[in-house]
């Protein structure tokens, strides 16, 4: 598996990340991804190699290991890596729309057009939704794949020995050992760990992004000289191609700003 591609893209979300999503990020690739690489792939490399049983029976230790192993922790922390960090390309896809909307509507109306945001990569409207649901869903697959693991194992721990009773072709109750549990589990535990950190990351960036999103519209919505303070994340209804109306030659002021607010396209700020 190429996770330096995986690193590549993400790298890119750096850009519109908060603190605590530049923390969640470091820790992923240093505390989860290189863990994974470097040593806990080797740790589970002998995996079914070296689970013996005191049997002789044929096919009995293959079906023993099975039963206790559904699947393997190594590709089931590989699948967890992959999936809670997907959803970040969410933003990426996001902010990649935003740039090609605003490059067609400078095609369209020009260069001197006022732009459609003030910064593509601003985390307001449709792209503050999509950075919160994308977090959302990293905390769900989180916490789906511990309670997988928690599930089929009965638990974080790695026993010494695992019992097979009643499973063909295993004659009686087979007695199976596996290699390094003790090493094992304590890899267990660290990845454990590290999912649990991230977990408490992605959860202190949703409630900032939400008191964040709270004290600015408060801010908003407080009186200032009178009037409210006008929101400035998006221009996409507010378009006033001014070269187009010079070059008619309008002599009048206020017609000229009437004709401005009535050529103004409606878009939905996205």
């Amino acid at each position: 598996m190429d996770w330096k591609t995986l690193q590549a893209l993400l790298s890119g979300v750096n850009k519109y990340s908060t603190a605590f999503g530049r923390i969640w990020l470091s820790v992923v690739f240093v505390f989860r991804v290189l863990v994974y690489v470097v040593a806990a792939e080797r740790v589970w490399g002998d995996e079914q190699k070296d689970f013996d049983c005191n049997t002789k029976q044929p096919g009995c230790t293959n079906v023993c290991y099975d039963e206790f192993f559904p699947i393997s922790n190594i590709r089931l922390w590989a699948l967890q890596l992959i999936f809670v960090t997907c959803p970040s390309l969410l933003v990426i896809l996001h902010v990649a729309y935003r740039e090609e909307r605003e490059r067609r509507h400078r095609q369209k109306h020009g260069d001197q057009c006022t732009k459609l945001y003030d910064n593509t990569g601003k985390k307001h409207g449709g792209l503050w939704w999509t950075y919160l649901l994308s977090l959302v869903f990293k905390l769900l697959i989180e916490f789906l794949f511990l309670y997988v693991l928690h599930t089929l194992w009965y638990g974080f721990g790695m026993p010494r020995l695992v019992q097979c009773a009643n499973v063909a072709p295993c004659p009686n109750t087979v007695d199976c050992y596996i290699a390094r549990p003790t090493e094992k589990k304590l890899f267990t535990y660290f990845m454990v760990g590290a999912s649990a950190v991230c977990i408490v990351l992605t959860f202190c960036e949703i409630c900032y992004l939400i008191f964040h999103r709270i004290v600015r519209s408060l801010h908003r919505k407080s009186p200032r000289g009178g009037r409210g303070h006008a929101p400035s994340a998006s221009r996409a209804s507010t378009c006033r191609c001014h070269h187009k109306l010079l070059e008619a030659g309008d002599p009048s002021p206020d017609s000229r700003d009437d004709k401005l607010c009535a050529s103004a396209p409606t878009m939905t700020p996205i």
